[in-house]
């Protein structure tokens, strides 16, 4: 095995803390410990990151086949690994359940340990644990941790009834406390942009240590680990990478800061394996972009720093300069509102970019959110054989444009994006959308951009 799955019978019930706290205290172990979140997201995934010290990698049903999954969780995985899941064990888009957790538990042969909020139940756990068993047999429910527990004679009666009625183990039983990281309107504040992460993390460990017997974790699934047997389709067979017409690496640019800092750890990885020598570039402190080829916004809370993103002219010039001088560039969500002419937020404004000729108005409810499906519409740089992107999004924000000075490269077929029927702008040769895209077999798009940036400098 030497794996645990990590879900819950609903959402909010402690999975993440439950995932940071036992990826720190094994990371501490000098155990080498690798962590993977179920879906399509960002937040949790940099805090995993953060307590193990290592990438953490989604594992997506909607961007990935179940082969894919495979054996790209065999090649990341190490000697102990954890995969939290997304919302509830048996939950999903499919009525059927072929893309839910349990569906993810038993394709990668990982035991589910079900964390469970208990708050306001005692008797009624059992009958609700009997239900999550017998519902699919298939899938190895294999132990139990108890969340919000009010007390020691609350705590007793819950494992009595467990004891009773069921055969599985209670690995822990977790007090209410107060909420360990905050929140905002996408969920959890990241890792990269709080200041107190390494305390978070820490009280988070402490916690999960006095009230998880992670020595019986450990014992209960690890057994002696044999070589995997994967076998490689013929899209996952490795490619020779080559640069056309170009004998050195290309400088990619990439800004990653407390204001952008939602980027898929495998999709960083493949920029490398594509000949990108990737530069690290911060918007809120350098002062110019550096000597590169193309750049790349990744997504995060430019609304939250608007005054220092409105202050630093002299990057936001260089950033316009770039642009207009036709260099490749890639946006998605936050690098999109960043480029926009301004943002407004809790009615704070700030002036941006202003290559896109919008305002951004950010709303407190979401605008899109969850899957996406897309259709190319004349994309200047994904293969045409690419029918349909399946991706994500996840914003609050509206744009409202005065005279749009760029067109649309995406149909939406599911998904809201920019205007419930369109996303992807093109100006010159940046491309900015909502929609968060994610390298894998069916769409290499950084295979495919990095060919565009090769045709724009020998253009």
């Amino acid at each position: 095995m030497n794996n645990i799955y990590i879900s819950a019978a609903q959402k909010s019930s402690g999975k993440t803390i439950l995932s940071i706290g036992l990826a720190k205290i094994f990371a501490e172990k000098k155990i080498p410990i690798r962590t993977f979140k179920k879906g399509p997201d960002f937040i949790d995934p940099s805090w995993l990151k953060f307590a193990s010290s290592k990438n953490s990698y989604n594992l997506d049903f909607n961007t990935q086949s179940k082969l894919e999954i495979k054996n790209f969780y065999n090649q990341k995985k190490l000697k102990f690994n954890i995969i939290e899941g997304n919302k509830g064990l048996y939950d999903g888009v499919d009525i059927r359940g072929s893309d839910s957790n349990a569906e993810m538990a038993k394709l990668l042969d990982a035991p589910v340990i079900l964390i469970l909020n208990c708050e306001g139940i005692t008797r009624g756990i059992a009958p609700l644990i009997q239900g999550y068993i017998n519902f699919d047999k298939k899938c190895n429910i294999s132990g139990v941790i108890l969340n919000n527990v009010a007390s020691s004679r609350h705590e007793s009666k819950l494992i009595k009834s467990i004891n009773h009625y069921t055969n599985l183990d209670t690995l822990g039983s977790i007090r209410k406390t107060k909420d360990l990281i905050s929140e905002r309107h996408l969920g959890l504040i990241p890792s990269f942009e709080n200041k107190t992460s390494e305390d978070i993390v820490q009280k988070i460990s402490h916690l999960i240590s006095e009230s998880v017997d992670t020595k019986k974790i450990l014992k209960k699934f690890s057994t002696p680990e044999k070589e995997p047997s994967i076998k490689l389709s013929k899209k996952n067979k490795k490619e020779k990478v080559f640069l056309k017409n170009t004998e050195r690496k290309l400088n990619l640019g990439i800004i990653k800061d407390n204001a952008f800092g939602f980027y898929y750890d495998d999709d960083i990885e493949n920029f490398e394996r594509y000949g990108f020598k990737i530069k690290i570039i911060n918007s809120l402190k350098d002062k110019k972009l550096p000597n590169i080829d193309a750049l790349f916004i990744g997504g995060g809370f430019p609304e939250i720093f608007l005054n220092k993103l409105e202050k630093n002219t002299s990057f936001i010039k260089s950033i316009k300069d770039f642009i207009n001088k036709g260099m490749p560039c890639y946006a998605e969500c936050g690098g999109l509102m960043y480029l926009t002419k301004e943002i407004e937020y809790k009615k704070n404004k700030g002036k941006m970019v202003g290559i896109i000729d919008a305002r951004c108005e950010v709303q407190d409810k979401p605008v899109g959110r969850g899957l996406v499906e897309l259709k190319p519409v004349s994309h200047p740089w994904i293969s045409k054989k690419i029918k349909k992107i399946r991706c994500h999004e996840f914003h609050h924000s509206n744009l409202k444009f005065s005279k749009r000075n760029s067109r649309f490269v995406y149909g939406i077929e599911r998904g809201y994006g920019i205007d419930s029927k369109n996303d992807g702008l093109l100006y010159k040769n940046l491309i900015s959308s909502f929609s968060h895209l994610r390298h894998t077999e069916n769409f290499p798009w950084i295979k495919y951009f990095r060919d565009f940036v090769v045709k724009c400098l020998n253009d």
